[in-house]
């Protein structure tokens, strides 16, 4: 499913596309604000998106072998919720 089909599926209930669109664009982006923050965005019976930063990592370069270190990155984590099967 992509962002398309999102849109497509809620201007069925809404009067246009261009409603649609406007609203999953603003119900996305404040996911991401209030995950930039560092807040859980909570959906019931679905689950939880929430932000987290990974430890620092050793590599290395597969080129030379050279060892260095990975810095850390914070990515966004899902947990489903227990009855999403259901």
């Amino acid at each position: 499913m992509t962002k398309y089909d999102i849109v497509i599926a809620l201007s069925k209930i809404l009067s246009s596309k261009k409603e649609a669109y406007e609203a999953v664009n603003k119900v996305f982006e404040e996911m991401s604000n209030s995950l930039r923050n560092g807040d859980k965005v909570v959906i019931t019976s679905f689950g939880s998106f929430s932000m987290f930063e990974t430890k620092v990592k050793k590599g290395r370069n597969p080129k030379t072998g050279a060892k260095l270190l990975i810095a850390p990155i914070k990515k966004i984590r899902f947990k489903q919720s227990k009855n999403f099967f259901e």
